[in-house]
């Protein structure tokens, strides 16, 4: 290894042990991101399945997938203080708990009242997951590499869809049909729920062998703690700088310990809003249709059920390849960029979409694309995955991870990250029921979104790459102090 000063030069590559390490602890806490994959999308081979036995209307069955979302915000919302008081590695085992009880009562559920039950119950610990494991890989990865290993939590997430898909596919043809009996006299489709089980022990399994984050030691004035696990995380040379720097970071929070999230823009921070609205953006194009409803959208197409489950698992294939790609180029290429391609993408995707059903015939009762249509909506809808996963999937995360001052980065990424599963909910919610008045004008407004969210990050996000966390929060802070002096320069 050659040597910059004292810090060999790729001390903070993947090739590195300080790298090799960081990534091995951002991938274990990425298992939440897993289960937040795995939940939303087993409900996808299900849902019809549910529609059927329980006799539900559409608003109904978009209310039944659409729940767990609300307790998915709500786990967001109770993360952030509970992980700053208890440590990130208890709340990651509360959240691996719930999932598991939720896995076991939605696939024993009885009715839907305690089907809801159970759905809202693995939601809070998927929304504790969620923001959990974005903390603790920022607190733990080298800046260097640190917008790879963000990245890895919505590789996670696209994971656990792919598991969660093929899972319900094998489980649905061993059955012959995710209605028919599989094992001990239960559907397969309640064996789809029940497999959950084990991607929740892992996680829970994890979080008792993994070590606690670096920054929460120091906060709890655990030095000694702290400075063992940064030991294997940074190059000797480094180690005082880095325990040093997070150390005054510290001490600032603790000054502006009663910091709020609270400021001129619409009650909140102007940095807060952003962070709500790239989340809100990330779900207001659309993508988790795909994903919740996928397998009911292709058998619209004309596909059947066993047809209809293959293409859901090749689309979360796609999913899982284009994030590898993001991961490889988000340091490389910038935030920025891939965002702004990634918008162009879905918008002309979504807008092909919208074109194709607008040709769509009903047949029976049954809505049926014609001639090359079918054909064209299916490809629109893989590139719209492409835009998606190679994109607004991972870097938003990786950004949550980056834009809040210190001071109020728990509480505020835990807002931004309920103002996602609120956003999310929106849109599964009222999918059934849109999708039956209109299929063109639904995909033509997600269209629209990803549009404007094109529009807001060339206006709005400055670039973040290579930036120690400190550096990219000011960035946004002295793009607002720049602004509020302009405007008082006019005044």
């Amino acid at each position: 290894m050659t040597s910059t000063g004292t810090i060999p030069a790729n001390a903070f590559s993947m090739k590195s042990p300080f790298g090799r390490r960081a990534a091995a602890l951002s991938i274990a806490a990425a298992v939440g991101g897993f289960l937040f994959g795995f939940d939303s999308s087993v409900i996808n081979g299900a849902v019809d399945s549910i529609q059927e036995n329980f006799a539900l209307g559409e608003f109904l069955k978009g209310f039944v997938v659409a729940i767990a979302l609300l307790g998915c915000a709500l786990g967001a919302v109770i993360a952030g203080n509970l992980s700053d008081r208890w440590g990130r590695l208890r709340v990651m085992k509360l959240g691996a708990i719930m999932f598991l009880v939720s896995s076991v009562g939605s696939a024993l559920t009885f009715s839907v009242p305690d089907l809801i039950l159970w759905r809202v119950i693995g939601g809070i610990g998927i929304g504790i997951a969620s923001v959990v494991a974005p903390a603790y890989i920022a607190e733990i990865a080298p800046r260097q590499i640190r917008g790879a290993l963000a990245s890895l939590q919505q590789l996670a997430i696209t994971l656990g869809i792919f598991a969660a898909l093929l899972s319900d596919a094998v489980l649905a043809t061993s059955a012959g049909g995710a209605s028919e009996q599989l094992w001990w006299g239960l559907e397969a489709w309640r064996w789809m729920f029940l497999i959950g089980v084990v991607p929740a022990a892992v996680y829970g399994a994890l979080a008792f062998v993994m070590p606690e984050s670096p920054r929460y030691l120091l906060s709890k004035d655990r030095a000694d703690e702290a400075r063992a696990i940064f030991a294997r995380l940074v190059p000797p040379a480094d180690l005082d700088k880095s325990v040093n720097e997070i150390a005054q970071a510290i001490e600032t929070d603790r000054k502006n310990a009663n910091a709020s999230l609270r400021g001129p823009v619409l009650g909140l921070q102007g940095i807060v809003w952003t962070g709500i609205i790239l989340s809100v953006f990330q779900q207001f194009v659309g993508i988790n249709v795909i994903f919740y409803y996928s397998t009911t959208l292709w058998q619209a197409v004309g596909f059947g059920e066993s047809n209809s489950l293959l293409i859901s698992v090749i689309t979360s294939v796609t999913n899982v390849v284009v994030t590898l790609i993001a991961i490889w180029l988000v340091d490389r290429v910038g935030r920025k960029p891939i965002l702004l391609t990634g918008s162009t993408l879905m918008a002309l995707s979504l807008g092909t979409m919208a074109l194709a059903f607008a040709f769509a015939e009903t047949v029976d009762g049954e809505v049926s694309l014609p001639g090359a249509w079918g054909p064209i909506a299916l490809v629109a809808a893989n590139l719209f995955v492409v835009g998606f996963g190679a994109s607004w999937g991972p870097l938003v995360w990786v950004l949550l991870g980056e834009i809040f001052p210190s001071r109020i980065r728990g509480k505020a990424l835990g807002v931004a990250a309920a103002a996602q599963w609120v956003a999310n909910f929106l849109i599964t919610v009222s999918f059934p029921v849109m999708s039956e008045w209109s299929l063109p004008l639904t995909y033509g407004m997600y269209a629209l979104f990803a549009a404007l969210s094109f529009v807001y990050v060339a206006i709005k996000i400055p670039e973040t790459k290579g930036m120690a966390l400190e550096q990219s929060e000011t960035l946004f802070t002295e793009k607002n102090a720049k602004r509020k002096a302009a405007s008082a320069a006019k005044d």
